[in-house]
């Protein structure tokens, strides 16, 4: 093995912790999101932040801060200390969670380029990660701010955006780090490839969708599938004006939507699938055999999710099913390009 063959590798494995760390990140975000934590922790200390309440007198002025905020005076007026500490606890997770996310990439960042382990064309798409990483922070903190005016709940427009920053940076580092550990060979059959960049697109799509209906708790309602209303298409998509605000406003209309996209991977993943299992090397079909079955589990994790009226273990299922499907459709386009 080459010297630079191991640098890669031990890289590539770094890479593949922090994704596994960022794949918890995104669950435990929306477990943030399903149990109304996200707006419990109303001050932002990136360093000292990191030490929760330890005594009873920290826990009564963490709390009095608290119902200084619109979340309390409207929605929790009358909570106890204990229900207090119980949505805290998934908010503070989640940002020590941040923390420790940070530290897992800048030390052994910083580790690797002193040893001059990285190489001068690795190191810009290690940088641009992590500017990425320190964005997302400050977008986290600005959507939380949403919450603390006048409307006791963050905008499901920056909630969406925090989101897809979280996937998107997931979907750069988790490419980087397969870049590491596979030799680009000739390719083979374009068209699964073009194919599965349009299903990678489309995954990420619904999972900003994902975002809007969770924001928007769309979920809650219309809970019968495959009709929605009483219909395959509802009346009332667009009855909001002018028309394109439905795609972000109307609950009807965001839920429609994600129903549809969701029909539209199945569809192609079939295709796909379909295409793959037919391929000479046991690897392709493997992969596409994996695709399908993420495709497939997910789509079930979510119609199962929607007609039990999102709970919270079914919801935070179907959200960790996302970045497994989302994965696995990168790992088939990895092994097809570079196979």
């Amino acid at each position: 093995m080459s010297w630079r063959t191991k640098n890669n590798r031990q890289i590539a494995t770094w890479l593949f912790i922090v994704c596994a760390m960022i794949f918890c990140m995104v669950v435990v975000g929306g477990v943030t999101r399903l149990t109304e934590s996200g707006l419990s922790m109303v001050h932002w200390h990136p360093l000292s932040g990191i030490i929760p309440p330890l005594t009873d007198a920290a826990w009564a002025k963490e709390f009095a801060a608290y119902q200084q905020y619109p979340e309390y005076q409207k929605v929790n007026q009358g909570m106890s200390l204990g229900e207090f500490k119980s949505i805290f606890f998934w908010e503070y997770s989640h940002r020590l969670l941040g923390r420790l996310i940070g530290l897992a990439f800048f030390v052994p960042f910083v580790f690797f380029l002193l040893k001059q382990k990285v190489s001068s064309s690795l190191k810009p798409k290690l940088w641009a990660l992590f500017f990425l990483g320190g964005a997302q922070g400050l977008l986290g903190w600005w959507m939380v701010k949403s919450g603390m005016v006048d409307r006791p709940d963050v905008s499901h427009y920056r909630l969406t955006a925090h989101l897809g920053l979280a996937v998107f940076i997931y979907i750069c580092m988790f490419w980087v780090a397969s870049s590491l550990v596979t030799e680009r060979r000739v390719r083979h059959r374009r068209r699964p490839a073009i194919g599965l960049k349009f299903l990678i697109v489309m995954i990420f799509v619904q999972i900003l969708l994902g975002g809007l209906v969770a924001g928007l708790n769309a979920g809650r309602i219309y809970n019968t599938w495959p009709l929605m209303d009483g219909a395959f298409i509802p009346s009332g998509l667009y009855s909001m004006t002018p028309w394109f605000i439905n795609m972000g406003e109307n609950i009807m209309t965001v839920q429609f939507d994600h129903r549809m996209l969701a029909y539209a991977i199945v569809m192609l993943g079939l295709y796909l699938w379909f295409r793959m299992r037919r391929d000479k090397r046991i690897v392709i079909r493997l992969s596409g055999h994996l695709l399908m079955l993420a495709i497939l589990a997910q789509v079930t994790l979510g119609i199962m999710t929607l007609i039990h009226a999102v709970p919270i273990p079914l919801a935070a299922a179907h959200q960790a099913g996302a970045l497994i499907t989302l994965t696995t459709a990168l790992y088939a386009l990895r092994r097809i390009r570079n196979l």
